[in-house]
């Protein structure tokens, strides 16, 4: 078996993906919310399959 198959894992709220324990979380783990850099930027967009067809494109 991997040796990463026994890290923890959490899911993104962002994403919804599962991401694993990185060693440089080790400190922040409980903190850490994000999968990655983008998905926090994007913590408080709406996703893009949500969002409406832009009205002014098709005028």
């Amino acid at each position: 078996m991997p040796h990463h198959a026994e890290r923890p894992t959490k899911i993104c709220p962002v994403c919804q993906r599962p991401f694993q324990w990185r060693k440089k979380w080790k400190d922040v783990w409980a903190e850490v919310r994000y999968c990655s850099d983008r998905c926090r930027r994007r913590r408080g967009a709406p996703s893009a399959a949500a969002e409406p067809p832009d009205s002014a494109a098709q005028s």
